[in-house]
């Protein structure tokens, strides 16, 4: 778990906090932490938040479900930023799990106090387009029902750069990160 901008909790001015509960998209995979998307949200905000990545690469909705009471306690986070699913999707695991794991996480997250932006995944072509369709639609609903802030896609725009992603074709590059945080910035800026 990476913290950025952190200030001592003695400090008068403690910075709000926000938290990043996210997969391999969020944890920069296949590259140096500081040249992912979370650390250029933490320069762009500075000081005024503590910015908490507790995003793990091949983490699950139930991984991040599990986690998440104990992320609370610890950083009493005002934001909360949801990228999770992917990984679900892709190891096939029943929609209906993920769609409670998630909508767990988020009710726990606004018990809290926590504001939560959701961001959404697409899934790869070969698993099937009715498959695709209906976890792409997940995200849509989850937001629609809690009245949340939806990134429809993170990796909007990254695919039809091609020397963005690495050669696994779904993990971005340092050069996407920059794309990932415009991606998410629009959705986030109202919530701090």
């Amino acid at each position: 778990m990476l913290l950025l901008g952190m200030l001592t909790p003695a400090s008068a001015a403690e910075p709000r906090s926000l938290v990043v509960l996210g997969d391999s998209l969020s944890a920069a995979y296949g590259m140096a932490v500081e040249q992912g998307w979370v650390a250029l949200l933490g320069q762009r905000l500075g000081d005024d938040f503590q910015i908490v990545n507790a995003s793990i690469s091949g983490e699950t909705s139930r991984g991040g479900r599990t986690r998440l009471p104990g992320l609370l306690k610890t950083h009493r986070p005002q934001i909360v930023v949801l990228e999770l699913g992917g990984n679900d999707g892709l190891r096939g695991i029943p929609l209906v799990e993920t769609r409670s794991n998630l909508m767990a996480i988020i009710e726990a997250s606004r018990q809290a106090g926590a504001k939560v932006l959701l961001v959404g995944m697409r899934l790869p072509p070969n698993l099937g387009a009715a498959y695709g369709e209906s976890f792409a639609s997940l995200y849509r609903e989850l937001a629609r029902h809690y009245g949340l802030s939806l990134v429809p896609f993170l990796l909007e725009g990254v695919g039809r750069h091609p020397e963005w992603m690495q050669q696994d074709g779904l993990h971005p590059r340092p050069a996407a990160q920059a794309r990932l945080l415009e991606n998410l910035w629009a959705h986030l800026q109202p919530l701090l």
